[in-house]
């Protein structure tokens, strides 16, 4: 991947690509978003018991809002590139190429916005479980509302340092993306994507570890429950126990399962900005 930036960093016509692939790609991107937004929806009018959006329920809907805008934002420009065989930096020939800079900030921002909101989420799941006495009098919806901004805040900040000299996007093969310069010909202009590569493992770790860490106490919840089987306790307390546990389930397979998409798009990624070195 490194030698095809050097060989396609100039090159004003696209090389040899599948556009339908990218199309697939990007039309199944907004499909399943859209429709997870519909079915987060008709969850939320369904469970009528909530007078108010759970922080875990705030969280996921702006991870689907963040991915589909992601999407939106990156992938027709794709398809422009082979629609017209023109490559990114040819559609505006400026200096520095501003397309490519666009579509570089676009790649490296919402793929550790969309990672931090998930560390948010398994962090969430940690608290709601591990501490539940301290997560029901601190922790409200009304955290998400502030988290969030803040996520986009830091990360904008972070993925804007390309443009103060600190890194530089180019131009890969293709010529229909452009990402962080994993090639730079000067070492310290290696600094920003073994930077960035760090905070993307630091974060698929730290989400591992969350669910790892809700697993654990899963695990003793279903103990607690066998044991107390036997012991005379309220129906409705038993109810009430299963529901729970049934939830805590539901969203750390929803956890675990977008982990593994997350850790099969970035590991690549991190393995090849670790070669900078």
């Amino acid at each position: 991947m490194a030698n095809d930036s050097k060989k396609c960093d100039m090159s004003q016509h696209t090389d040899n690509g599948n556009p339908r692939t990218n199309a697939i790609m990007f039309s199944a991107g907004v499909i399943g978003n859209l429709a997870a937004l519909i079915l987060l929806e008709i969850r939320r009018r369904k469970d009528q018991s909530r007078q108010r959006l759970s922080l875990f329920h705030v969280l996921v809907t702006t991870l689907v809002v963040t991915d589909l805008m992601g999407t939106c934002l990156v992938s027709p420009l794709v398809l422009a590139a082979y629609s017209f065989n023109t490559t990114l930096i040819a559609m505006i020939p400026t200096r520095p190429p501003a397309m490519c800079e666009y579509f570089g900030f676009c790649m490296t921002f919402f793929g550790l916005a969309t990672l931090s909101i998930l560390f948010a989420m398994a962090f969430e799941r940690c608290l709601s479980i591990g501490y539940p006495y301290f997560y029901g009098r601190h922790i409200t919806s009304r955290c998400g509302y502030i988290t969030i901004p803040f996520i986009y805040l830091v990360c904008a900040l972070f993925c804007t340092m390309p443009f103060l000299g600190f890194g530089d996007f180019v131009q890969y093969c293709p010529g229909t993306w452009c990402f962080i310069d994993m090639n730079p010909k000067m070492k310290e202009d290696g600094v920003y994507p073994v930077l960035y590569a760090t905070v993307i493992l630091i974060l698929v770790l730290s989400v591992a570890a969350c669910n790892a860490f809700v697993v654990y106490h899963l695990v003793l919840m279903y103990r607690r429950r066998k044991l107390n089987g036997g012991s005379v306790t309220t129906r409705s307390k038993k109810d009430r126990s299963v529901l729970s546990m049934t939830k805590e389930v539901e969203h750390l397979i929803l956890l675990v399962f977008m982990t593994v998409i997350f850790v099969i798009c970035t590991l690549p990624l991190v393995a090849d900005l670790g070669l900078i070195w």
